[in-house]
């Protein structure tokens, strides 16, 4: 995407932008081997990440705000949902205030396949963090979270111009305003 510059900053510009490329890369092969292991589609795999986001902030996800995150009619989400389910991956539950409401979780089944297989990624990634001092640590999740805003900002543009239609934006689980 970026060509190497002559400059120190350019480089770095450069470098940085062809590592993030090939970190996602190799993040959505490892997420296509988890997914073909067992069974699931990128958008059974998407729905499952947005589920684990939500839990993660104690923000369950419902049907609606998934279909919104991935945007899917509420006819493709039941669908996605009842896999899922069936599969022993996610489970529903009632909010106790509100009936009608329902949240999504990762099922006891679907959450231990998903620590059995990414645990040794997870040792990996504390590895490599144990590496940097808190203020470091703190750059890096700026600029990470910056990068983040910026993609989710090019992929709803996209989709914009590809005509398709536009939902209520949710509050992604860890942005400010979900918080």
């Amino acid at each position: 995407m970026y060509r190497r510059r002559d400059d120190r900053r350019g480089r770095m510009i450069a470098d940085i932008t062809n590592d993030l490329r090939r970190y996602s890369v190799d993040a959505q092969h490892i997420g296509h081997a988890f997914a073909g292991l067992h069974g699931l589609n990128a958008t059974d795999l998407h729905a499952l990440i947005a589920v684990m986001d939500a839990e993660l902030v104690g923000d369950p996800i419902t049907p609606g705000r998934l279909g919104e995150r991935l945007n899917l009619s509420s006819g493709s989400v039941t669908a996605l949902i009842d896999r899922l389910e069936r599969a022993g991956h996610i489970r529903r539950d009632r909010d106790t205030a509100d009936r009608r409401k329902v949240f999504l979780h990762y099922a006891d089944r679907g959450a231990e396949l998903a620590r059995s297989f990414f645990a040794p990624l997870g040792r990996r990634t504390d590895d490599v963090m144990a590496r940097y001092t808190d203020d470091e640590l703190e750059v890096v999740h700026r600029f990470m979270t910056d990068m983040v805003a910026s993609m989710r900002e090019h992929r709803d543009a996209v989709r914009a111009a590809r005509g398709e239609p536009a939902r209520r934006p949710a509050a992604d689980p860890g942005s400010p305003a979900a918080g």
